[in-house]
């Protein structure tokens, strides 16, 4: 019997494979493959599905794997577990390798969407620019809570505690007035790095025509769009924009039975970076309407009259991640219906 399913639990150095063939049987475990031996172990085989969970490394390997013909799926860990025969208490490389190669024959399973190095790439850009965003509100809490230790208590927004430390530093003791000094250094310097990267990242969203169609949207800016380009890429992974808005964590969840529907608050599931992205366009179209009298326009003033400004901002969010679907998935073909007057 040929294998047609192989798990791999994914690691740094050591991996677990777990194959079956068509009747389900086990024909392929090996618990301890060492990283050398993987590419070469899963290149003899014959093309079949590959199922990893969505961690790190897993991309690189899809990659890798999708040269010698196989078929990549990435499931989310948490789909995975469920599978697991030995429970939470038998939990080990092999058992997940095993779990991995069930979960992935499902009909039903959801799948994640692998991601090629362009991708990545630009994905890392981001990564790194929002490490330095959280880094340097890190360092102006710790420097506003390092001074109410003295009983100055500065304002939270940057400008004006930056002006009112300046007011304050001869009333500082001892070696306190070298840390509000090294600690203002180290975000100005964030804030030349923060700097540079957006100006990459508008760059490299100029330079892209999936991007560019994208920033037609309203609401969607240079940031937004090679997030998204990197995220779904064509958007061929999802059958509708209504799920990309749900991959995303834009839709209610769902508390229903008996007949009753019942929907709650946004699951806020997917990517998180992504959602903020899209909810920030959303108030920014708000806070531009002023006048406009677009259809555009004239639905997101109603909606917010009718059902308030969160909802209406998390509904803005969640129609761009369908329109922003559409670009990606028919390109030029894709227009948005002619603007009322």
């Amino acid at each position: 019997m040929s294998i047609i399913t192989v798990g791999i639990d994914l690691a740094k150095n050591v991996f677990a494979v777990h194959g079956v063939d068509d009747n389900g049987k086990a024909a392929l475990v090996k618990p301890k493959v060492s990283r050398e031996h993987l590419l070469p172990l899963i290149a003899q085989l014959p093309p079949c599905v590959i199922g990893m969970e969505a961690c790190s490394g897993a991309h690189h390997w899809a990659r890798q794997f999708r040269q010698y013909g196989h078929t990549v799926k990435l499931i989310a860990p948490k789909f995975v577990t469920p599978y697991r025969m030995s429970g939470k208490r038998g939990k080990n490389d092999a058992a997940d390798a095993a779990a991995i190669c069930e979960a992935v024959r499902r009909p039903h399973m959801r799948f994640v969407p692998i991601k090629e190095e362009h991708q990545q790439i630009i994905l890392c850009l981001h990564r790194t620019r929002n490490g330095f965003v959280e880094e340097r509100t890190a360092t102006y809490n710790r420097l506003r809570g390092l001074i109410s230790e003295f009983g100055i208590v500065l304002p939270q927004k940057v400008a004006n505690l930056r002006r009112d430390i300046i007011l304050h530093l001869e009333d500082l003791p001892g070696y306190v007035n070298q840390c509000v000094g090294d600690l203002l250094a180290h975000a100005d310097a964030l804030e030349v790095r923060i700097a540079d990267y957006d100006r990459i990242i508008a760059k490299a969203a100029r330079d892209d025509a999936r991007s560019k169609r994208l920033m037609k949207l309203p609401g969607i800016g240079p940031h937004t769009a090679s997030a998204m380009l990197a995220s779904i890429g064509g958007g061929h992974d999802f059958k509708n924009g209504r799920q990309v808005a749900a991959w995303i964590g834009l839709t209610p969840g769902q508390y229903s039975s008996g007949g009753k529907a019942r929907l709650g608050r946004i699951t806020k599931a997917g990517d998180r970076y992504l959602r903020s992205l899209l909810v920030m366009g959303a108030r920014a179209v708000l806070s531009g309407l002023g006048t406009k009298q677009d259809r555009f326009s004239r639905w997101a003033r109603s909606l917010q009259e009718r059902r308030g400004y969160w909802k209406a901002v998390v509904a803005i969010a969640a129609k761009n991640a369908r329109l922003a679907w559409a670009v990606l998935k028919f390109g030029e073909e894709f227009r948005l219906s002619p603007r009322a007057a």
